[in-house]
């Protein structure tokens, strides 16, 4: 019972109230996953810090060179433990085009430490002579740039990475040049093995319960724009344990919901509504919107005495007896995207059944058309929001145990709530963990 009615329920929660047509959409995708300029630069950032965290405290090789010091001879030149104890970034920025995302490091500087020593063999010294102590180095204006591309692999995002530019000014000469360059190449290239590693390793689909599972394939190359980087996901919900359920679902309008405001994000998601098309349409096929209630907060509202004033025959021809009501969805709950809201319309059969000496006893079925709409958006740290039931009607459908007031019926189950938008419950998201504020 839980998954199901969780799902109708995330069907309208987790939605905006604004709808968005300006993200585009390419075949088969319908969640759209966009990170603006705002979360380009966040990652940029974070990434830098990965990625001097990493080089700080790293060892270069041993480097060896020999000079030929006039009158003296030849002088052997050790340079060991060489080691970056500090980087500072003064200058990055991170933009995207068609050749891949760009990200160039400018104005960096780096601190070293080194153990030198060296020894100089010579016709005129026979015994030689040789010295060692340690240094301090600063590395001036390091520029790094490099270029990032993200194919699509049968579902599966492939990075590419072309390192543009590793340059030192101002910095050591000859060999321990190399080696700074070298260093900050090789941290680049494990860095870029582990996330596509990464990349290449996430699933194609997410099993959700024993009834079914999201597609989050990739569909397309992400599209690159000025100031944004937007990836296609499939997004449908497939069957699970043999579960065959009808596909070929094409759009035929580009209205999505947003989560969030207006307001500039890092992160944009946009879900076409046949995400949840398919979840509903996936869950009615698998049999898993039905359920028995057989308890309720005031149970005496199961038992027939409870109802004698209002059905007189149900009393009279089962006196005292504890009921069931078997619920059933009639048809995949059909949620609509418009540009003013989004709503869900359900039909749901309602049976009947009264307890009499062990057997179960269908008496009557009622029909119930519930048509209900929703608000959703993110403030700040909290997610709020409203839920209208805006339609609850009931029609008899059959029964045997004479004709039923349905008026008098639908009167006291809806109690009229279409006319009183419930809130939902408000959501504080903090960093570390969620609470739920009622």
């Amino acid at each position: 019972m839980a998954p199901s009615i969780c799902f109708l329920l995330l069907s309208l929660l987790f939605l905006s109230s604004s709808t968005s047509g300006d993200l585009q959409h390419h075949e088969e995708g319908f969640i759209s996953l966009v990170i603006s300029d705002k979360g380009l630069d966040f990652a940029k950032d974070f990434l830098i810090d990965q990625a001097v965290a990493s080089l700080v405290l790293s060892q270069l090789p041993q480097i060896e060179n020999s000079v030929q010091v006039p009158l003296v001879g030849k002088a052997k030149v050790v340079l060991s433990d060489i080691t970056i104890n500090d980087i500072q970034v003064n200058s990055s920025y991170v933009k995207t085009g068609d050749t891949g995302i760009v990200l160039v490091v400018s104005c960096a500087t780096a601190d070293l430490t080194l153990k030198w020593r060296y020894t100089i063999s010579s016709w005129l010294v026979p015994i030689g002579i040789s010295d060692s102590g340690t240094a301090t180095v600063k590395v001036n204006d390091l520029q790094v740039g490099l270029t990032v591309n993200l194919r699509n692999q049968e579902g599966t995002l492939k990075l590419i990475l072309w390192i543009m530019d590793v340059m030192l000014v101002d910095a050591f000469a000859g060999n321990i040049a190399s080696a700074v360059e070298e260093a900050i190449s090789e941290k680049i290239k494990e860095g870029t093995a582990t996330l596509d590693y990464l990349l290449q390793s996430l699933p194609k689909t997410i099993p959700l319960d024993e009834t079914a599972a999201l597609n989050i394939s990739f569909v397309d190359n992400p599209v690159l724009s000025d100031s944004s980087i937007e990836f296609e996901i499939n997004g449908l919900f497939t069957g699970r344990n043999g579960v065959l359920v009808p596909q070929g679902y094409c759009r035929r309008s580009d209205i999505s919901v947003s989560c969030g405001d207006r307001s500039p994000k890092m992160i944009m998601i946009s879900l076409h509504e046949n995400v949840f098309k398919s979840g509903s349409l996936v869950y009615f096929t698998a049999d898993s919107m039905q359920w028995i209630v057989d308890e309720l907060p005031d149970q005496v509202l199961l038992n027939t005495a409870e109802w004698r004033f209002l059905i007189p025959q149900l009393y009279k021809q089962y006196p005292n007896d504890d009921m069931n009501l078997n619920i059933s969805v009639s048809s995949p709950p059909d949620i609509q995207v418009t540009n003013k809201n989004v709503g869900v319309k359900i039909f749901i059969d309602i049976i009947i059944d009264v307890l009499e000496a062990g057997e179960v006893i269908p008496v009557a079925c009622i029909s119930v058309d519930i048509s209900a709409s929703c608000a959703a958006e993110v403030v700040g740290n909290n997610l709020a929001g409203w839920l209208k039931l805006r339609k609850f009607s009931t029609d008899l459908k059959w029964s045997k145990i004479g004709k039923l007031h349905m008026h008098l019926i639908q009167s006291v189950t809806s109690g009229r709530p279409q006319n009183h938008p419930h809130t939902i419950p408000e959501l504080t998201v903090n960093k570390g963990n969620s609470t739920a504020n009622f």
